[in-house]
């Protein structure tokens, strides 16, 4: 069984193979009744790129779901989190023992880390969007 994770979502833009959707990403909170009173709620909205054949049968304003695979959520949060963090300890530890400096070693690993998200942006970017994809239901 397949689990995925859905979205209330806003047809913002649409292309020829492209739909853009503005989805409302809340707080836990946020459904709260006290939330008026209290100042930890908050909600951001989020445009995300579904890239589907049949992008000219939604119009502007839609209101649609948008779903996507908890599996493909977990990869996410490896690539952008759990990768990192595996790079950035390493090299700041070799480079503390090596050097004998710690500002030396917070630079190299946060050199390191920088690397890594431009590598990702450059050379991945695409590889990345067709693998983590969303799809639209009505």
């Amino acid at each position: 069984m397949i689990q995925t994770i859905t979205h209330e979502a806003v047809i913002k833009s649409v292309d020829s193979e492209r739909v853009c959707v503005t989805i409302l990403q809340s707080s836990a909170c946020s459904g709260c009744a006290a939330k008026q009173l209290c100042n930890s709620a908050e909600a951001k909205e989020k445009d995300v790129e579904v890239f589907t054949s049949d992008a000219m049968s939604y119009r502007v304003g839609e209101k649609v779901l948008l779903e996507g695979r908890l599996a493909d959520g977990r990869k996410a949060a490896l690539v952008a989190y759990g990768l990192p963090l595996l790079l950035l300890l390493p090299v700041l530890f070799l480079s503390v023992w090596l050097t004998g400096s710690e500002v030396l070693g917070a630079v190299w690993s946060l050199t390191t880390v920088v690397l890594y998200y431009l590598v990702i942006f450059l050379f991945f970017r695409k590889r990345l969007q067709q693998s983590f994809s969303f799809r639209i239901s009505h």
